[in-house]
């Protein structure tokens, strides 16, 4: 190993930028290889156009003689550029994409061949689900699952295939994926906020979910990650001692983009451009070859699409500039790990954002009503919306000194805390012209120039508002933003038709004119979710204690995380707003929770390989060197040999310590996994899997990241962090 160790150090450090060019505007780049308007305008019919933008804009159905136009048109864009196949491209409950190419090819007799594709394979395809996971909605043997086209998101072509965006159903009709329950989240809110938008603006037909992600990952040389095999089948590194140098001084956030990176960025900003994701923002992160990208938000169906999209293009690209893209949230201990950043928010088909103070006391007021509804939905919903961001990998993330800590709250900063408070004296009932004269002029109609200066940012809070949107922070850097998303926005769509009630309520039995209702009803949100609004330090045991007593909870895990998801009130939730039936919820539930216990089985697998097979071996032979010095030194000095090898005897205990050390533990982990995998309750494996295998995933580390301080670099097998992040 430690051959492939300095051949691989060797290599990489002759690695030269690959030089990538820029001969188009990205402005004349953008959604080239997109089915888009733009496309469907000099492709399609007048009929076609119609049908499928009224599908996108107002959700109509497309009629087969439409499909069949389109797929027909979509065939002859496609097959102008060079595409051979086409596929359904989809998002299973495995975390990635999911695609099976077909051939526009079909023979027609007598040895003749045409290219044919038309509505019924763009409409709908039956790919074998049986390998997919499904959480017990379908026996192995029921292998029939449906993929079916989603006009929102439009086709594109990736090398020589055409990928048609689809959702992808059970036989029975559940969703197996993450875009369906998205979609269906996405028309709750829709309805519900237009529904309170009515209030404000009569003209307001419908409200659009927009979300702008922001992608964190880390870039290591291909030969060194391969020279791991921690990092090729976990995504991590399960062993390793700190650096000397890391990220203490500051220097790589911010800093100039190193050469090899920067044209791997150039070559993906490229390809996004083609495929039409919006990339904007590139720049080092924090930690060594650490970097984040950020597009322009998007409508957040099709932000989702581009997200998933994004990370696998960004692992083709890596590889052609011999880099390994690691987007898991906690690659190496002791330095930052990544998140996705969701900016979340709401806008009307009239142009505005919900979510930012217009010119008028009118619009502001619409504002501070979208404002406290949301803070009013996070309250009422935090243990799910933990949920959305659980992961195995994230686990490692949440609470560590750069991410939020896993109880969630919402910072709103000291300027609107202000306002809030001063709304919450609002008089109960009718208000006399006074008051509202001071509300809309001195609170509310102040409530631009109060955001202005409102510049105070708070890193440790998982859900902030940030001027014109909400931030959620907790996301992990693996996850599909489908998640988060489809539990972000049906907790909104629920609050929304709640308040909808309350202010209707006292319109008509109290008699109290609209904006003394809105008034009435958003005092009450404000009194109610204190609790939930938090600016201080979000780390640490004074903010848990602090949360314990505001009962919040603190969900650290993801066994324990996951449970909210199967509560009575979750459940209830998803089925009242049409996005998930009892039987979907449960499935994900059963899925999320095998995934945790495959996870962590596979790291403890890994684990114990490295070290009984790669780690202990090599401090053997560093030890047998030892005793073979210290014979030599006997033959010598004689009866002096012991003051003289006083430290290299020290040496042979010690390491013979922490081979002991590791070897126990090794073999009390492995009994513990097998003791779990007997389990059949999955909640109960995966408590077992977090309680009693991965607590000693610590204890090996120790001893192994002790010995590779000892033991002589020359024969150590592991690629060290000084190499796998200071090599660029």
């Amino acid at each position: 190993m430690s051959t492939l160790r300095f051949y691989a150090i060797k290599e990489s450090s002759a690695n030269k930028p690959i030089v990538v060019e820029e001969k188009e505007r990205r402005s004349d780049l953008f959604g080239k290889n997109v089915f888009n308007e733009n496309t469907m305008r000099q492709y399609l019919t007048k009929d076609a156009f119609v049908g499928v933008m009224n599908a996108i804009q107002y959700g109509k159905k497309i009629d087969r003689s439409i499909a069949d136009q389109v797929a027909s048109s979509m065939k002859d864009w496609a097959l102008s550029k060079g595409v051979t196949h086409y596929t359904h491209w989809f998002q299973p409950l495995t975390g990635t994409t999911a695609e099976k190419h077909d051939a526009f090819f079909e023979t027609v007799g007598n040895g003749m061949a045409i290219e044919k594709f038309g509505g019924s394979q763009l409409v709908q395809q039956e790919p074998d689900a049986s390998s997919f996971p499904s959480g017990g909605i379908r026996n192995t043997f029921e292998a029939r699952g449906y993929t079916a086209w989603d006009p929102t998101s439009p086709a594109f072509i990736y090398g020589t295939t055409l990928c048609i965006p689809t959702i992808f159903v059970a036989y029975t009709g559940e969703a197996l994926d993450y875009k369906t329950p998205l979609l269906r989240a996405l028309n709750a809110v829709d309805n519900a906020a237009t529904d309170v938008c009515k209030y404000f603006d009569k003209n307001v037909k419908k409200v659009t979910s927009s979300l702008g992600w922001e992608q964190e990952y880390f870039l290591i040389d291909r030969l060194l990650a391969a020279s791991r095999p921690d990092i090729t089948l976990t995504g991590r590194t399960l062993l390793g001692h700190s650096s000397a140098k890391g990220q203490q001084l500051d220097d790589h956030y911010f800093g100039s983009i190193p050469s090899r990176a920067l044209n791997f960025m150039r070559e993906l900003e490229n390809e996004c451009m083609l495929l039409g994701i919006p990339v904007k923002t590139r720049h080092n992160e924090v930690a060594p070859n650490q970097f984040e990208l950020a597009p322009i938000y998007e409508e957040a169906n099709l932000a989702v699409d581009h997200n998933s999209l994004l990370m696998d293009v960004m692992g083709r690209v890596a590889s052609r500039h011999n880099f390994k893209v690691l987007l898991h949230e906690k690659p190496f201990a002791g330095i930052n790990g990544s998140g996705k950043h969701n900016n979340w928010s709401l806008s009307t088909d009239t142009g505005v954002n919900l979510l930012s103070p217009g010119k008028t006391p009118m619009s502001n007021l619409q504002f501070l009503t979208f404002f406290i509804n949301t803070i009013k939905a996070v309250h009422e919903n935090e243990e799910l919306l933990r949920a959305s961001i659980a992961s195995a990998s994230n686990d490692h993330r949440l609470g560590a000194n750069e991410a939020p800590p896993a109880i969630m709250s919402v910072f709103i900063g000291e300027q609107l805390t202000k306002v809030l408070e001063e709304l919450e004296g609002v008089t109960k009932g009718k208000l006399s012209p006074e008051e509202k004269t001071e509300l809309k002029l001195n609170v509310v109609g102040k409530i631009p120039d109060v955001l202005l200066d409102n510049t105070d940012r708070n890193r440790t809070s998982p859900f902030a508002f940030t001027g014109n949107k909400f931030e959620f922070r907790a996301v992990g850097s693996m996850a599909n933003c489908g998640n988060p998303m489809t539990v972000l926005n049906t907790i909104v769509a629920k609050q929304l038709i709640d308040f909808k009630k309350e202010v209707d309520l006292l319109i008509d039995k109290k008699d109290l004119k609209k904006d003394e209702a809105v008034f009435n009803v958003l005092r009450e949100y404000i009194k109610a979710t204190k609790a939930i609004r938090f600016e201080g330090n979000g780390y640490g045991k004074e903010w848990e204690a602090e949360a314990k007593k505001r009962g919040l909870s603190n969900n650290k895990t993801t066994p324990e995380a996951l449970k909210a998801k199967i509560s009575k009130k979750s459940i209830a939730l998803f089925e009242e707003m049409n996005v998930m039936s009892k039987i979907e919820s449960v499935s994900r539930y059963e899925i999320e929770m095998e995934a945790y216990i495959m996870h962590i089985q596979i790291e403890g697998r890994v684990l114990g390989d490295i070290a009984r097979n790669h780690i202990v071996p090599t401090a053997v032979k560093y030890q047998n060197m030892l005793i073979e010095n210290v014979k030599g030194l006997k033959e010598i000095f004689e009866e002096k040999f012991r003051t003289v090898a006083q430290e290299q005897i020290s040496l042979i205990e010690e390491i013979s310590s922490h081979i002991e050390n590791i070897n126990a533990n090794v073999t009390k982990m492995t009994n513990e996994r097998r003791k779990a995998n007997v389990i059949e309750d999955v909640e109960k494996k995966a408590m077992a899997y977090c309680n009693n295998v991965k607590p000693f995933f610590d204890e090996i580390r120790k001893h192994c990241d002790k010995l590779e301080l000892l033991v002589d670099d020359e024969i150590w097998p592991l690629t060290k962090y000084r190499e796998l992040l200071f090599t660029r």
